[in-house]
């Protein structure tokens, strides 16, 4: 499923439509370029479940908790930027049964996590680059840029969605 961005805004807002079929036990993937919108999705994420914020980068913590304020399950919001290998994914105990977990750069070490995720990959159009001295400062930088999102759903929990990966 491919959607477009224009703006920072919509990005936010996709993430709040995404929420709405998010449900505990979900893993989403999320790739792109730095300053693709990855953490802008996620503070969407965040609003549409309900949980307390503010979401932001967890580049330095690695992963935040944010409880669900509405009985709905938490988000743990990951960034394995870091991260060398899926060992230290592992060491972060998180909680993928409970918890709507979405790790930002996962490609690759969260996706054998559990037996389905979503996969986010987040495009800046040609010729828009970003060469951030600072990680931190990366999600901010071309944001009200458009991006161009490819959703690609696999395992049993995505099969006949309309986010489910062609085989």
């Amino acid at each position: 499923m491919r959607v477009d961005a224009p703006d920072a805004a919509a990005m936010e807002a996709f993430g709040r439509e995404l929420a709405a079929g998010l449900r505990a036990g979900d893993l989403v993937l999320l790739t792109g370029p730095l300053g693709a919108g990855k953490t802008t999705l996620t503070r969407g994420i965040g609003d549409g479940l309900g949980v307390r914020g503010p979401v932001q980068s967890p580049t330095f913590v690695l992963a935040r908790t944010h409880p669900n304020l509405v009985g709905g399950p938490p988000l743990v919001h990951v960034d394995a930027y870091r991260l060398e290998s899926a060992l230290y994914l592992d060491d972060l105990d998180l909680d993928f049964d409970r918890s709507v977990v979405v790790v930002e750069w996962g490609a690759g070490l969260a996706d054998g996590a559990t037996d389905s995720w979503l996969e986010v990959v987040i495009e800046r159009p040609e010729g828009i680059a970003v060469a951030p001295a600072d990680v931190a400062d990366a999600e901010h930088l071309g944001a009200d840029e458009p991006r161009v999102l490819e959703l690609r759903g696999y395992g049993p929990r995505w099969a006949g969605t309309p986010f489910e990966a062609s085989q």
